[in-house]
């Protein structure tokens, strides 16, 4: 995030203005460096200390990158499109957002029908118990299946009434 951060805020920056942005990242880092050891107060608002160190860290870190890129390509400013290694990284942030939107949508889709399904534990008599079996035995499918697709063909009636039509159980 702080590459992102830095290189949107320094697209159309000249070298004077990224060489103060360096200092000015160099100074935050020695802040929060100082207020992770105990050296500074915090104020309540603000995010954890070791985050926040990290932060100021990644941000001088990538601000100095830019101003060398700007000296060695010999840039009068900075385009972000034209940075080649800056583009790739925001590529990949990118695609593993996406992923994790992905990932996050198929879950709560999984969820939604997760929360549809009904899951019971049923106790039988033992002649119903060895039907069941029997029918699993003949079908392939074990007994948990049999009842599901018993489940499936629930008929009820207009007066309450509860049945299951005649059918064949398969896999």
């Amino acid at each position: 995030m702080a590459r992102d951060q830095v290189r949107r805020q320094a697209n159309g920056l000249d070298v004077a203005a990224v060489a103060e942005k360096v200092a000015k990242a160099a100074v935050r880092e020695r802040e929060t460096a100082d207020q992770l050891r105990g050296n500074g107060s915090f104020y309540e608002f603000e995010m954890d200390r070791e985050r926040l160190a990290v932060i100021w860290l990644a941000k001088h870190a990538e601000w100095q990158r830019v101003r060398d890129l700007m000296a060695i390509a010999g840039w009068s400013v900075y385009e972000p499109e034209r940075d080649a290694q800056g583009s790739g990284w925001a590529r990949e942030r990118e695609e593993r957002l996406a992923g994790a939107l992905a990932a996050q949508a198929a879950f709560g889709e999984r969820q939604g029908e997760e929360a549809d399904e009904l899951r019971a534990e049923v106790r039988l008599s033992a002649a119903s118990s060895r039907l069941v079996r029997v029918v699993a035995g003949r079908t392939g499918l074990r007994p948990s299946e049999v009842l599901a697709q018993l489940a499936e063909r629930i008929v009820v009636g207009e007066d309450g009434t509860v049945s299951v039509p005649p059918f064949t159980p398969s896999l």
